[in-house]
């Protein structure tokens, strides 16, 4: 399999704006933001979609979510509110095929969305 984009942020062949990083997770800016703050949230692991998620995936999943908890309180989205976004194949709008979060806040987001 060749590496994909978010592979390589992970493993530091490409360079990102990193925000956070730990053992299960890495957190960078899009580079094409969509709102004032938009990051992505990216397993290390590589799961290609959200239908590739395994039972023994689900601690991942639960990870990246307090993970948006904390990133949302950092960047002074808590009080107002965000969107968290999860595309998943073509149709779905995903672009990279390897599980990824999208935090977006610091503006209204319209509904309905796409």
């Amino acid at each position: 399999m060749v590496e994909c984009t978010f592979c390589k942020i992970i493993s530091g062949k490409i360079q990102g704006d990193i925000l956070y990083e730990d053992d299960k997770v890495v957190a960078f800016s899009d580079i094409n933001p969509q709102a004032p703050v938009h990051v992505l949230i990216v397993p290390k692991k590589h799961i290609p979609t959200i239908l590739d998620v395994k039972e023994r995936d689900m601690d991942i999943v639960s990870h990246i979510y307090s993970i948006v908890n904390r990133i949302a309180e950092d960047k002074g989205l808590s009080s107002k509110g965000f969107r968290v976004v999860l595309n998943c194949k073509d149709d779905g709008g995903q672009a990279v095929y390897h599980l990824h979060f999208h935090l977006l806040g610091g503006r209204r987001m319209n509904w309905p969305a796409g």
